[in-house]
């Protein structure tokens, strides 16, 4: 069969569009597994967030609304699984209680909404009152989902609690009985000060402020599963140690498996805060080790030539640990049964490191650049790992140099650390690479961690 070179540019625009389709339907084919696994669905719930209804003539009553309102929409909008309606389709009403809500009016085009949260708000004598609701409006016969009673001091802060937990209820209820983010913390190193701290800010990147005060350099937060006790690595007199802060107490608490000799860095909780694995060159490479929360029962786990570091734990079974190993000269990623046996190496090559395990168990989230090398077109990008299949998906694509990832509590999202030039920020993705915002603005953030609850 001849081809005519003439006639070959007619037919261009139609084979570049049917190879731009295939490579989209490949990239979602690629996405599904991922997207099961992490509970994130493919047909999203039609949700519309009403404006709440002022209640009284306080004067704080209006700012608290706003907070409320723009913090409520924005909770629902980042949980991944709702289809948010407009505030600009949304029918202009405030119902206040279920006598005053027409759900015809929001089912109706062009809101079309399936779900309803809508309520009322008063400011009263410094208090804050909230009532909310949350109705399915094709059920109009038996509505009610959710009713909800909130009390607390009126405050801007107290506005935005409320609204987490709102929403946090709402995602739960609808979210397959998976609690919501809205009221988890992410903890991170930030040098705007001077020094590399330890910083902490809620889910979204509000609230940012600085937990240490340390005056030197704080690496690798990692907050324990009952949010009471953040182990960090940092350097003093001593060299690197393990440090622990106690959320519970605002100071230093004493960790004195982190201490002993070498360098110590890493640290990462078992999912029950009762051990905590770390890489530590005490015995000359650095090895990873393991002791009690409290810094007693040492032991080391890895014997190999070469530097093994960044431990995390399975947080299902407790049972397995991943972490990075220099053993073939490149850092892969590596699988281990908690007391050191059954080693897997799971990176076929290039520059892997910062692994991350997904509170499922099933995923591991980590930084690599698959092709590593001296005029090498490759990037550090963010990939998630299925364990038993060892397939990966690349969730960042050509963004600057990606590194750090830490799931969500609910596994449908990850925070992780972009490099662009000298500016170094937090940002945050669903678990399947998509909605990816930015966190931080100082230029000088990094190395993320997630709480667990």
């Amino acid at each position: 069969m001849t081809v005519s070179f003439q006639k070959l540019p007619r037919f261009l625009p139609y084979l570049v569009a049917l190879f731009v389709l295939n490579s989209c339907l490949m990239k979602l084919h690629g996405q599904d597994w991922v997207r099961t696994g992490s509970s994130l669905p493919d047909q999203r719930i039609r949700l519309a967030s009403a404006d709440f209804k002022p209640v009284g003539g306080d004067p704080q009553t209006p700012s608290l609304k706003a907070t409320f309102d723009s913090t409520l929409f924005n909770d629902l909008s980042n949980a991944g699984i709702f289809d948010m309606v407009s505030k600009s389709m949304a029918p202009a009403v405030t119902p206040g209680s279920p006598q005053e809500i027409n759900l015809a009016q929001w089912a109706a085009e062009p809101a079309n909404a399936s779900m309803v949260a809508f309520g009322a708000l008063s400011s009263t004598n410094g208090r804050l009152t909230v009532y909310g609701w949350l109705f399915d409006a094709k059920n109009p016969g038996s509505p009610q989902i959710l009713g909800k009673q909130y009390n607390e001091t009126a405050s801007p802060d107290s506005a935005r609690t409320v609204a987490h937990r709102f929403a946090d209820e709402i995602i739960a209820r609808l979210g397959g009985g998976l609690n919501g983010i809205a009221e988890t913390k992410i903890y991170f190193v930030s040098a705007r000060t001077g020094s590399k701290e330890m910083w902490a800010m809620d889910y979204d990147g509000q609230n940012q402020h600085i937990v240490t005060k340390l005056g030197s350099i704080s690496l690798s937060p990692r907050i324990s599963p009952d949010n009471s006790r953040l182990a960090f690595s940092s350097i003093g007199k001593e060299g690197w140690t393990i440090r622990m802060f106690s959320m519970d107490l605002g100071r230093m608490v004493s960790f004195p498996a982190g201490v002993t000799g070498g360098s110590n860095l890493s640290p990462a909780w078992s999912g029950d805060g009762t051990k905590l694995a770390f890489s530590s060159s005490r015995s000359g490479d650095p090895e990873i080790w393991v002791s009690d929360s409290n810094g007693g029962n040492l032991r080391k786990l890895t014997s190999f030539r070469g530097p093994d570091v960044s431990p995390t734990w399975n947080p299902r079974t407790n049972s397995q640990i991943a972490w990075v190993s220099g053993r073939t000269g490149l850092p892969q990623f590596y699988v281990m049964d908690a007391d050191g046996a059954n080693i897997q190496r799971m990176t076929d090559g290039g520059y892997a490191i910062s692994p991350s395990w997904s509170p499922s168990g099933q995923f591991l989230a980590f930084s690599w650049n698959r092709k590593y090398g001296p005029g090498a077109p490759g990037g550090q990008d963010i990939y998630v790992m299925d364990i038993a299949s060892k397939r990966w998906l690349q969730l960042t694509h050509d963004s600057g140099s990606n590194d750090f990832p830490s799931w969500s509590p609910d596994g449908r999202h990850l925070v992780f650390q972009r490099e662009n030039g000298h500016n170094v920020e937090i940002w945050t993705m669903l678990a399947d690479g998509t909605e990816q915002h930015q966190l931080t603005r100082s230029g000088k953030d990094s190395m993320p961690n997630w709480s667990w609850k």
